[in-house]
């Protein structure tokens, strides 16, 4: 799952891992490969009947390098689901769809769920991303090719 705006530059960067992992893995029965956009509800549904989730977005104000890699499990990140019934759904963050997640889908949510973040600054408005970023998309790709491969193996 790949996150980000595709008119807020380095933001982007989940979309662009999306974009090159679909030029390099074919997509087949075990193996789901989601843009997300800006989406974070549907996480929801992306999650289940699947038993490992990556998932990839651009992280800001981290006081690292642009293009730093942060590779973390997923529930070090989940924030508390709101119990306010009358919760804004569009502006709910993957990070809290999780948490939602896991409180719906109960024994089907998903154990194996990392996340890659990387470092940006830019998210200004634009439709491109800088080579920083762009390098460390490429990075991410690689890794989780490789990971995907030794699973195989």
């Amino acid at each position: 799952m790949g996150f980000g705006n595709p008119v807020r530059s380095d933001d982007a960067v989940g979309i662009y891992v999306i974009e090159q992992l679909q030029k390099r893995i074919k997509e087949e029965e075990d193996i789901s490969i989601f843009d997300m956009g800006t989406s974070a509800f549907e996480v929801l549904f992306g999650l289940k009947g699947h038993s490992k989730i990556i998932m990839v977005d651009a992280v800001i104000n981290t006081n690292e390098p642009e293009g730093t890699l942060y590779r973390v499990p997923a529930k070090e990140l989940e924030r508390a689901p709101d119990e306010n019934p009358m919760v804004f759904l569009h502006s709910m963050k993957w990070d809290q769809a999780l948490s939602y997640a896991k409180k719906i889908l109960r024994e089907e949510y998903p154990e194996d769920i990392s996340v890659y973040l990387i470092a940006v600054e830019n998210t200004k408005l634009e439709v491109e991303l800088s080579s920083t970023i762009k390098e460390a998309g490429d990075k991410v790709v690689g890794l989780i090719v490789e990971e995907l491969q030794n699973e195989v193996s």
